[in-house]
């Protein structure tokens, strides 16, 4: 049976459909609780992107299907004033996607470049200090061919001042734990532009709690919430209580 299986999932003279199922197989034995997507995914086959996830490093991994969100979502803010940020920049593969599809506009971006900071209890056992660094000039390099961008290297919150006095339209907060989530989140929220959005990257996710709960408890007493992506992330859309946003979505 092995080897049968094997046969299947190497030669490529097999159908596509066959080989799926037995890829589905031998997941189901790995990984039982495991849920894999359909092939015929169209935006699998879009060459731009694809060669954006092979610049990053991230063609065939796991964080592929969040990336394709944040790419579309600044489509809805695009006739939007304001200025777009993001916070946890690491190698600045987010921040890419970012200026792409909303290009002209100042982009901030926050990290301390050292990696995470400490985590507290409520952000659970998964995350440590420090993890999750990439220095500045990586980063730097990267976004190398876009203009009127800024850094802001630090440990969140401590740089939001040299921003307080602008607006956005969009923002990315990706930076894992409860505290610097809650300080992200605090500041951004009365800065957005009516219809602008929010993406918090990390919300749902099992080993990020704590930031989980930071944009819970915050959005506690807002009209807005976070509308939860089968992809691990979550949004919101500025001045849209969330019984708006799933109506328009009909």
């Amino acid at each position: 049976m092995i080897r049968g299986l094997f046969k299947v999932l190497t030669d490529s003279s097999v159908r596509r459909n066959w080989r799926y199922l037995a890829l589905l197989k031998v997941g189901k034995w790995l990984l039982p609780d495991y849920r894999f997507q359909w092939p015929q995914l169209a935006w699998w086959r879009d060459a731009a992107f694809n060669s954006y996830l092979e610049r990053f490093g991230l063609l065939g991994g796991a964080d592929s299907d969040r990336r394709w969100v944040i790419y579309q979502l600044t489509k809805l803010v695009q006739s939007l004033p304001g200025d777009t940020a993001e916070c946890g920049v690491l190698q600045g593969s987010s921040s890419y996607l970012i200026c792409r599809g909303l290009p002209g506009r100042a982009h901030c971006m926050f990290d301390s470049f050292e990696g995470l900071s400490t985590p507290s209890s409520t952000d659970g056992e998964h995350w440590s200090e420090k993890v999750l660094a990439c220095d500045l000039e990586t980063a730097r390099k990267n976004l190398s061919e876009f203009s009127n961008l800024s850094f802001h290297p630090g440990w969140i919150p401590e740089r939001f001042k040299d921003v307080e006095s602008r607006t956005f339209a969009f923002v990315h907060i990706d930076v894992q734990l409860y505290q610097p989530t809650r300080d992200s989140i605090e500041f951004f929220y009365p800065r957005m532009t009516r219809g602008g959005i929010i993406v918090c990257d990390d919300y749902g996710f099992a080993h990020c709690p704590g930031a989980t709960r930071a944009i819970d408890e915050f959005l506690s007493d807002k009209p807005e919430k976070m509308i939860s992506l089968s992809c691990g992330s979550a949004f919101l859309i500025k001045g849209l209580p969330v019984r708006e946003v799933l109506l328009a979505s009909h």
